[in-house]
């Protein structure tokens, strides 16, 4: 066969063959810096877009607010193959090998030189406290403040915000720039990637200790995928392996604190 020849038979077939690419369909919330939204701005969308490519897949969004029952909702209901950015040890998928390990964290402004990493620090039932709200619930470190007796001095913003509203989780960030509360306690993502942006410095200091009265602070985290999705899981594994070193370029970009 002429090399004309080859080529031609090869440019026919490319559309077929184009047509025939893989896809990875994920899940991800459409409203949610610094991991994800429709721009694709979020870290977890770079993450995507790494292991699509690893993969020779297409990426293909199916977006999906993540609020109560996400994953019954979307990866349970076949609307995607796959989720990032959910805990390695969530046992209502099958997760990969962890791809970052982060942290709650203390957010203070530099010029309060408060300096507090324990929850167990006395100095807290002085202070306003932020901390997110998850639907009607805090986050876990007001647990361990509740067990504390510390209730009163606690400010619930939410992770959620108004439909539509731009970075709602960032109102908690902001609070402590413009002094409206004297400590955030955060998700370090969040704290991380918020903190950058605003007018004050910011310190960010790991919760300690990573566990409290029986409440974990520190978790790793994992790309999910359906149970008895053994094949997909193994891809997703093997190309995390591959592209660690430019997924932890990634996270460092967006201020991602990582604890080992």
């Amino acid at each position: 066969m002429s090399f004309r020849c080859l080529s031609f038979l090869l440019l026919s077939m490319w559309p077929c063959m184009a047509g025939n690419q893989r896809v990875l369909r994920v899940c991800a919330d459409p409203n949610n810096l610094p991991f994800s939204n429709e721009q694709g701005q979020g870290f977890e969308n770079k993450i995507a877009e790494l292991i699509s490519s690893a993969l020779n897949e297409k990426l293909e969004y199916t977006w999906w607010s993540e609020r109560k029952s996400f994953i019954k909702n979307s990866l349970d209901q076949g609307r995607c193959d796959a989720v990032l950015g959910i805990p390695s040890s969530l046992d209502s998928v099958a997760a990969t090998q962890p791809y970052y390990r982060s942290t709650y964290v203390f957010v203070s402004r530099q010029d309060r030189n408060l300096h507090i990493t324990s929850l167990g620090d006395p100095e807290l039932s002085n202070l306003r406290i932020g901390i997110h709200l998850v639907g009607d619930d805090y986050a876990p470190p007001a647990i361990a403040l509740a067990r504390r007796g510390i209730t009163q001095n606690i400010t619930g913003f939410s992770l959620f915000g108004s439909y539509g509203e731009p970075n709602p989780p960032r109102k908690l960030i902001d609070a402590v720039d413009q002094g409206t509360v004297d400590i955030a306690i955060a998700w370090g993502p969040f704290a991380g990637y918020f903190a950058k942006s605003e007018k004050a410095p910011l310190d960010i200091a790991p919760v300690s200790p990573p566990m409290y009265l029986g409440v974990p602070f520190t978790y790793s985290i994992s790309a999910g995928v359906r149970k008895g999705d053994n094949a997909l899981k193994t891809e997703l594994d093997e190309a995390l392996v591959r592209e660690s070193a430019a997924i932890q370029q990634i996270l460092s970009q967006f201020g991602v604190p990582q604890v080992h």
